[in-house]
């Protein structure tokens, strides 16, 4: 279908680093080529938006609107767009995938050159804002922006529930999505384990001491200092060390270069190495058969006039994962 005009509707504005949020009434573009526009059901909050909210190692773009984590229903789609229609549930992705470039196309990684995580606080197509306040821009996150109750994403940047999820994504649909990047970290991990490692259970791998060093190391707290510990942890000849958390200041990463002679690696990953679109259905189809358990992480579940509250519980370490709900709870 054809995209609508221009809408109103309220946003959780951050107008400078560390201040409270502000809920006001901004303006938002109907969806440009292959874009979908998004009423916004739930979103989650995750340390990354407070890192960014706080600003440190990152630099300051606001006035923004954070939030990258959502369950919603397509209200319009732009031209271009054939894998989703009117009132399709979809789940929001921060970092996307194209299908197309060589980087998808390699089946080497999931760092795609088109849709990859956008760090400017605007749109990839064509590097401008959907969001405004009479006439001045107002910055996204990642792309997807959700701490609104509309948005817009690229449709790479998004993902369809499917049929058995329809009208239940306030139950399932963010309850799976809240939790997205840690569950795919902690299943990605395997990626990097030697083929004859799969087998073994991923605890024991890791925790197999050999030559007074472990094989592997996985840092997840984006304490650039623990990456340098966890590289001295690991094995002469093969030891790996792969980086998954967002560091929260001091971004550098300090290593002797001795180590490497040795023969350990270090590496990165985001998302666990999985594809988003491509690989998140089946982490949704392990969640519908409880082979996989989210619903406990979730410790706080807050209307969308309380989000500071969410910042704050998580600034002071007082939550797991907070779920904000756009109607009443």
């Amino acid at each position: 279908m054809p995209s609508s005009g221009v809408i109103r509707c309220k946003a959780a504005l951050a107008w400078a680093a560390g201040e409270p949020l502000v809920i006001e009434e901004v303006e938002l573009s109907p969806p440009q080529p292959m874009e979908i526009r998004i009423k916004v059901v739930c979103t989650s909050l995750c340390r990354s938006d407070l890192t960014a909210w706080l600003s440190q190692a990152q630099p300051q773009i606001f006035p923004r609107i954070f939030g990258h984590e959502a369950s919603g229903i397509v209200e319009s789609v732009g031209e271009g767009v054939t894998e989703f229609e009117e009132g399709d549930h979809v789940l929001t992705l921060f970092t996307g995938e194209c299908k197309k470039c060589r980087q998808c196309a390699s089946g080497k990684s999931n760092i795609c050159q088109m849709l990859g995580l956008e760090r400017q606080g605007v749109m990839h197509s064509d590097k401008q804002t959907r969001f405004s306040i009479k006439g001045k821009p107002i910055y996204h996150y990642c792309a997807v922006s959700s701490f609104s109750e509309y948005t817009v994403v690229h449709s790479g940047c998004a993902v369809a529930q499917g049929a058995k999820l329809r009208g239940a994504s306030r139950i399932i649909g963010v309850d799976t999505n809240s939790d997205k990047s840690e569950i795919a970290k902690a299943f990605g991990v395997t990626e990097f384990l030697n083929p004859h490692d799969h087998d073994q259970p991923v605890q024991q791998v890791i925790n197999r001491i050999t030559d007074g060093g472990v094989d592997y190391a996985f840092e997840c707290v984006g304490d650039t200092g623990i990456v340098s510990t966890a590289l001295q942890s690991c094995s002469n000849g093969w030891g790996l060390t792969v980086t998954l958390g967002v560091p929260k200041e001091k971004p550098e990463i300090a290593a002797h270069y001795g180590l490497f002679l040795t023969g350990r690696t270090l590496t990165g990953s985001l998302f666990g190495g999985w594809k988003p679109k491509s690989d998140l259905p089946s982490l949704v189809e392990m969640y519908l058969r409880k082979e996989i358990n989210v619903d406990d992480y979730i410790t706080h579940n807050l209307n969308f006039e309380d989000i500071n509250k969410a910042f704050e519980l998580m600034r002071e370490g007082k939550c797991l994962r907070c779920v904000i709900h756009m109607a009443k709870v």
